[in-house]
């Protein structure tokens, strides 16, 4: 087994002094093991086969997520569950489906741990840990797509060297581990660093024509810029976008008009789940086409205020329009030619995001410049495409009107297609489509997935036209079972990305499923935004703090006793007592109707104090919004720059007081009245933690 070799799994021996990672996957007198100290922190690696064991409690792990430091200890997290999902070049692609997290700190120091401001923290990670979505292979690198594996020279370097930046969910966690490996050769710890993706993978036997071939759909989440529906949105300095998601699909077939390899050149696929599906697929010919999505690349937010529809700021800064040049520059370098789909209205509030996405790209395409070699207006192509007015009452199939206007830049971009009987490929991608959205979660989520799903259908019916599966003037459409697999992917991938940003699956699935809109999803669907819109009021704070903090965007430090405010509510009396007032009000009078005889004054004096709360309650809604506690957004809320503001809600006749605790305010805002202009500066220190600015790494 090579060095660079991931080990795949572990006997976790746990003393009150030190955590030790013993290697079962290989010969135990050649291993050798992690240890971490529970004094000192040390993390080092002993000689192979060095001394015996002996442990209070065992574990068996089947790979490190990595380290996380909180208020009083660091915490280490491991995969104690998996479940293989299929394989991949010989390759097992696993889903992690348990978690542990433990404190590095000794059981003499367990009091710290029961500090609630460190229960807090814990509970955020470990939520993180049950709600997300995350895959890996000890084998095959799911972080990077087919095209950058198979032109990349990897020759001698470590799995986590070769991951991709954007899609290692857990390079934050694993950082101590890497400075290590790089600073100390001797102490090389690339062994025990798993790459982990957010996301979605689905590898699916499919039958066309009776040749055999696997389709696989692949869902990348960038760590960058990551978080829930309204509290990730836009575009930070660095050029990153909120909910950046890259989007494989992956044909594995050995039908191949061009060659004819020996089987011992193949890789054996028996079906998605491990199965077999009649003949095995050897993968002889390889094919993959990638799509990008991702929020609008601009300056701007949604301000939430408990109405269904957010206010919207938009920050028409000269910081954005770098921030858009640096983006549109690391995707141009990354894929080549951008294919911009811009789905948002253009009528409404989502208008104001459709004119500034545009002014962007026309001062970008007409100030000239040069990325990658190429002028900007030719590797900038920007389509809009009013979705919600093509595709209305139903006719969701009009989407093809809008994949025959990408014709011709879909054929000019390409798409990756290898034989295993060569290293050089057949055909590379040299473009992409970037459809983008309000902030890819809302509704707009739901259309980027349609115009994703309908993309890569035609490319995959000229792919499938090349591997001769397909006749030329045959489409993919033409097989109604090939088309149900190819459907319930896609919709199944829509509620992997719905779920992780709004909490609910994706809205019109329905189509996507059986290719007609239906009333029963409709229904469905109405269930799913009443659904979002109370989870994203009341409960996505804590979900964007738990972000923040597995991702690194806030690093805590110092002590516990510095930071009550995060598990303090020190709003107003009269803010924290009025949902009290309004359901007191409605229980009395739920009382007084169920009995006869009930005075008519008090039925009267409860309604008027229901409906005078729930007043406040809505005129004052930004302050019952369960905002992030980590990174609150405040320069969007009071922001007073150039650009677009939507009429403002919810914020009372006068906001003295702001939903935020005082740790987030002090030095950055003062109390102000509506009318005039918000003080604020960039606070990187907040009590006990730092707030990354813009949510740039540091690792």
């Amino acid at each position: 087994m090579g060095s660079r070799t991931l080990h795949e799994s572990y006997s976790l021996y746990i003393t009150p002094d030190t955590y030790v990672f013993d290697p079962t996957d290989g010969p135990s007198h050649q291993a050798r093991r992690l240890l971490i100290s529970r004094r000192t922190g040390d993390i080092i690696l002993s000689q192979p086969g060095e001394g015996p064991l002996h442990a209070q409690d065992q574990l068996v792990v089947y790979g490190i997520m990595g380290l996380l430091s909180l208020a009083t200890s660091d915490f280490l997290i491991v995969i104690t569950g998996r479940e293989a999902r299929g394989r991949i070049d010989g390759h097992a692609i696993y889903r992690a489906t348990d978690f542990k997290v433990l404190p590095i700190a000794p059981p003499s120091s367990y009091q710290l741990l029961d500090h609630p401001v460190e229960r807090h923290l814990q509970k955020l990670v470990e939520r993180h840990l049950v709600e997300g979505v995350f895959w890996f292979s000890y084998g095959w690198d799911l972080t990077r797509r087919l095209q950058d594996q198979a032109l990349a020279n990897s020759e001698g370097k470590p799995v986590w060297e070769l991951a991709d930046d954007r899609f290692f969910w857990n390079k934050y966690l694993h950082s101590r581990l890497i400075d290590i490996s790089t600073s100390n050769p001797q102490q090389d710890l690339s062994r025990f660093i798993l790459p982990v993706i957010y996301g979605s993978f689905d590898l699916r036997p499919a039958d066309i024509n009776r040749t055999p071939f696997l389709i696989c759909l692949i869902s990348r989440r960038s760590r960058y810029r990551a978080g829930t529906r309204y509290f990730a949105r836009g575009l930070d300095a660095h050029g990153h976008v909120a909910n950046y998601n890259e989007t494989e699909q992956i044909i594995l077939t050995d039908a191949s008009p061009l060659d004819s390899i020996p089987p011992s050149h193949a890789t054996m696929n028996r079906g998605a789940l491990g199965g077999g599906f009649g003949a095995a697929v050897e993968n002889r010919t390889r094919m993959s086409f990638v799509q990008t999505r991702g929020s609008a690349p601009i300056g701007f937010a949604e301000i939430n205020t408990l109405r269904y529809v957010p206010d919207l700021v938009i920050m028409s800064t000269e910081e954005m329009s770098r921030s858009c040049k640096l983006h549109f520059q690391e995707q141009v370098g990354l894929y080549g030619k951008q294919l911009l789909v811009n789905l948002v209205n253009s009528k409404g509030r989502e208008k104001a995001v459709k004119e500034e996405y545009e002014r962007k790209v026309a001062e970008l395409t007409k100030t000239g410049g040069v990325m990658g070699g190429e002028s900007m207006k030719d590797v900038l192509k920007y389509v809009y495409f009013d979705f919600h007015k093509e595709c209305s009452k139903m006719r969701f199939d009009r989407i093809e009107i809008l994949v025959d206007q990408l014709v011709p830049e879909l054929k000019d971009a390409g798409y990756f297609h290898q034989s295993i009987s060569s290293m050089t490929p057949l055909k590379v991608q040299t473009g992409v489509v970037r459809s983008n959205c309000m902030d890819c979660t809302e509704k707009s989520l739901d259309r980027t997935n349609v115009t994703q799903a309908a993309v890569a259908k035609w490319s995959l019916t000229q792919q499938l036209r090349a591997a001769g599966i397909l006749n030329e003037k045959d489409r993919v459409d033409d097989h109604a079972e090939f088309m149900h697999t190819f459907r319930h992917m896609w919709a199944d991938h829509a509620d992997y990305v719905s779920r992780a940003y709004s909490g609910t699956p994706a809205l019109k699935t329905d189509f996507t499923r059986t290719g007609k809109r239906s009333h029963e999803g409709l229904i469905k669907d109405f269930w799913s935004s009443v659904t979002r819109y109370a989870k994203n009021n009341f409960l996505d704070g804590e979900r964007q703090d738990a972000f923040d903090l597995f991702t690194g965007a806030w690093m805590a430090h110092g002590g516990p006793a510095r930071a009550t405010a995060l598990i303090t509510d020190t709003r107003p009396l009269i803010v924290r007592s009025m949902p009290y007032v309004a359901f007191f009000s409605l229980l009395v009078i739920a009382s007084a109707l169920s009995f006869t005889g009930a005075p008519a004054y008090i039925l009267v004096s409860c309604a008027l104090t229901l409906v005078i709360s729930l007043f406040y309650i809505f005129s004052h809604g930004i302050e019952y919004v369960n905002w992030p506690k980590l990174n609150p957004p405040i320069e969007a809320i009071f922001y007073e720059g150039p650009g677009f503001k939507s009429t403002q809600h919810g914020r009372g006749k006068e906001f003295r007081w702001i939903p935020l605790p005082p740790w987030a305010k002090r030095g950055m805002l003062k109390p102000v009245h509506k009318a005039s202009v918000p003080v604020f500066h960039r606070l990187e220190e907040i009590e006990m933690g730092t707030s990354v600015g813009s949510k740039k790494r540091v690792d």
